[in-house]
This record gives structure tokens, sequence and C-alpha cells, in this order.
């Protein structure tokens, strides 16, 4: 039997318990997310670095899944834009059955191998691209295929399971197992699976955007300034990365169009807007790169 369809026996009692011991239940159960993800970070690390090199080359990064699992796939993917500006088609997830099952349940579609086919194909993805699937269980058609597919063609591939004996494993060039266990409520993966997944593909793409040169530090220099509360965080990270006060770094960037970076560097070495995405297409974007040239 898969793990996360096993019964869990921390829970058997969960229908006659208070709301408080039900909350403390799941809680239990949730704590032990983080620490199985702690026995995964050379293989996240791994898979940082294989999407990190093909967005270099200009390559894309892909997120196949079904269910819960791929809704938290293009969950994942929808982030990235907003967060570090990245173009819409740069992280994109593909869940079995279309947007539909985003809001409808279309779970016969993970046992689907002419579906997996034919949404692999429909992306043109190439050997600079990178191929995530997402599974629980790691046994259903859909993302299996995706990654047979991925693989026959010279893609990288990554498996994201919870069960050390998936069969997604086969096709994978990275596995990433996070083992949760027996669920709260049995068989619902949404709940320590879920969790699991989303956590793991914060740190895929968070930390692939990080070796690219999206941040600065800590700071979200990349950031898209679509709105009140992002406009004030990039004149903050503006305002602290240069030392000036905060309504001259506001003043530089709406003459700027709220370009960060160019700003940043406009106005910490008195050059023109230019002179600034030069320097950025040099050193592909990366604002560390230039402080140590431009410091020494």
């Amino acid at each position: 039997m898969i793990i996360t369809e096993k019964t869990n026996e921390n829970t058997v009692n969960i229908d006659i318990s208070s709301s408080i011991e039900i909350a403390r239940m799941i809680n239990n159960e949730d704590l032990k997310v983080a620490v199985e993800i702690s026995k995964n970070l050379e293989n996240i690390a791994q898979a940082i670095d294989i999407i990190s090199k093909n967005f270099l080359k200009g390559g894309r990064l892909f997120y196949f899944g079904a269910g819960t699992s791929g809704r938290l796939g293009v969950l994942d993917a929808s982030e990235c834009p907003p967060t570090f500006n990245t173009p819409y088609d740069m992280v994109q997830g593909i869940i079995a059955g279309g947007d539909r099952a985003l809001r409808y349940a279309a779970e016969g579609a993970e046992d689907s191998i002419e579906l997996a086919k034919k949404d692999f194909e429909q992306h043109n993805i190439t050997s600079d691209d990178t191929v995530v699937s997402i599974s629980a269980s790691g046994n259903a058609n859909y993302t299996t295929e995706i990654l047979k597919l991925a693989k026959n063609n010279s893609i990288a591939t990554i498996a994201l399971t919870c069960n050390k004996e998936a069969e997604m494993k086969k096709y994978a060039d990275i596995t990433i197992c996070i083992e949760t266990g027996a669920e709260a409520i049995t068989g619902s993966t949404r709940m320590k699976a879920g969790s699991a997944q989303k956590m793991v593909l914060n740190m895929l793409t968070t930390g692939s955007m990080v070796k690219i040169g999206k941040t600065y530090k800590n700071f979200m220099v990349d950031v898209n300034p679509v709105n009140i509360k992002l406009k004030d965080r990039a004149i903050r990270i503006v305002s602290e990365i240069t030392e000036v006060p905060y309504e001259q770094a506001k003043q530089a960037l709406e003459n700027n169009n709220y370009k960060i970076k160019e700003t940043i560097l406009q106005l910490k070495y008195k050059i023109s807007e230019d002179k600034a995405t030069e320097l950025l297409e040099k050193h592909n974007g990366i604002l560390r790169k230039i402080f140590e040239i431009s410091d020494k």
C-alpha cells in the first residue's frame, strides 16, 4: 500500500474529538513536514542548480501535476512574475484537465496517458527546459508519462513525490521524495503531502531565481511594482541599498518608470540609465557582481 494511503494511528479518533483536539492533531502531523524536507536538501539543491542553469540558457521551468499537486504547481508558477518580474512563460504550471481543473475536480485526468502526451506536445518543450512532475503517490499515469516523454527527448527531469516507491523515479534525473507518511485524514494528500510540495516548490523557484540574480542579498530587486504595496517595497529597497532618503528613492524610481536595478546603479554610481543597462547586460543582471567590480 502507498504510504500516503495508510491509516494514521495518531488520528483514528479525530471524529469524536473536540475542535481543539482536532486542531492539535493536524498541527502535530504538520510539524513533521519541515523535518522530512530537511532530509532532502541535497536533492533539492541539485534541482535548483539544474533549473537555474537552464534559465541562463533561456530555458523554461514546467510543473506538471494532477489534482492538488497540479494546483500547487500552477500557484507557484503564477507567483513568479509579480515576485521576480519574470516573463509569464518562464515558469509554467500545467494541471491535468486544464484550467477548469483548478476549480472543479478532474481527478480522472491523472490516469490519462493520452492527455499527458497532448499537454507535453502542446508546450514545445526543448532540451533547454526543465520538467518537474508533482505527485504525492508518484504513480499517476499522467505525471509518469510526462517524465518519460521528457527523458526520451533529453530534457532534464525532476520528480517531486511523497512515496519512496514512486514509479516516477524511473524517469527522473533527480527525485525529491518527502516521506510525510499517513495523513490525518486517510488518503487526503492535500494535507501534509500538499504542504510538503508547496514548500519544496517555493525552494525550487526561489533558489533558482536567486542563482540567476533576481535578488541582491535578500531583497527582491526584480519585483514588479504593480500596486501601492509593491511600489512602497521597491522604494524601500532602493533607499536601503543606495543609502538615500525614501523620498529621493521614490523620485528616482518614478523618473525611471520603476526600473529598480537601473535606479540603484544610477543613484549609487551617478551614471546614466544607458550605462546602468549596459552594466546589467554585461553581468547577467546580477547586482552583486557589479558592486564587487565597481567598489574595488
